[in-house]
């Protein structure tokens, strides 16, 4: 009865640390993923002075929601499988400000030279019938671990702030209705869904109407301020003319 018992708390301290390496290679992937954002976020802000990243949040399933949706697919019970099948465990939702911020986003992390893009959805340009708007991309990014390296799926979805605003009262809205929701709040649902994206076409050409602007007026200026770590340094049009000249040799 003894050895039994040993063999139980043995197999159990085992099965213990294999979902340990295996739940923390989703953080570390997201923590990967969140400084290669992070480093595109602040090269924007310096070489664009403008920031088009308002918001991040990230999240991992709790085994009980990774259970539940092994039992919904019919996926096999292991490891193994729920890593080849299921492919949310990590999750990055990235808010911006305006649509053209999303795709130039989304270029960026796709030219990452250790990020593969397994798929990409895009229902900004095909919206759901409910109205949903987002893009949502499956990235594998791999994982150096002590022994091995990890190639780990991450999804990430990015949104503008009126398409994160709806679809986050939608969820809400579904959740408390238990997802029966009646037909005439389903239909204002997808009318809101319509407003919000009108909301960002216009804030859209007004953006690129005031960076047109922009231009016009640096164009005009005798020179250009270059900022680091809040301290800004003076450009004349000398030194880029010098800079110019040095880039064509």
């Amino acid at each position: 009865m003894d050895t039994f018992k040993s063999i139980d708390v043995k197999q159990i301290r085992t099965l213990k640390n294999e979902l340990t390496r295996f739940m923390m290679t989703y953080k570390f992937a997201l923590d990967e993923l969140n400084t290669k954002i992070d480093i595109l976020k602040q090269e924007f802000h310096f070489v664009h002075d403008y920031n088009p990243i308002e918001h991040v949040s990230s999240r991992i399933k709790t085994p009980e929601s990774i259970l539940k949706k092994v039992q919904k697919k019919g996926y096999e019970l292991n490891l193994k499988s729920i890593k080849e099948n299921i492919q949310d465990i990590a999750g990055v939702r990235i808010t911006c400000s305006f649509i053209s911020d999303i795709y130039e986003l989304s270029n960026m992390l796709s030219k990452q030279q250790d990020i593969k893009v397994l798929e990409a959805k895009d229902y900004i340009s095909n919206p759901k019938t409910n109205g949903y708007r987002s893009l949502h991309m499956i990235l594998e990014v791999p994982v150096f671990m002590s022994d091995r390296v990890e190639n780990v799926c991450v999804e990430v979805q990015i949104r503008t702030i009126a398409m994160d605003f709806w679809a986050s009262l939608e969820h809400k809205i579904y959740y408390k209705y238990n997802r029966t929701v009646p037909k005439r709040l389903v239909r204002e649902l997808t009318e809101a869904a319509e407003s919000a994206a009108q909301l960002d076409r216009k804030m859209e050409r007004i953006h690129k109407e005031m960076n047109e602007l922009k231009e016009a007026v640096d164009e005009t200026e005798e020179g250009h301020e270059l900022r680091l770590n809040n301290e800004r340094f003076y450009l004349p049009n000398e030194f880029l003319k010098l800079s110019e000249r040095l880039s064509e040799k």
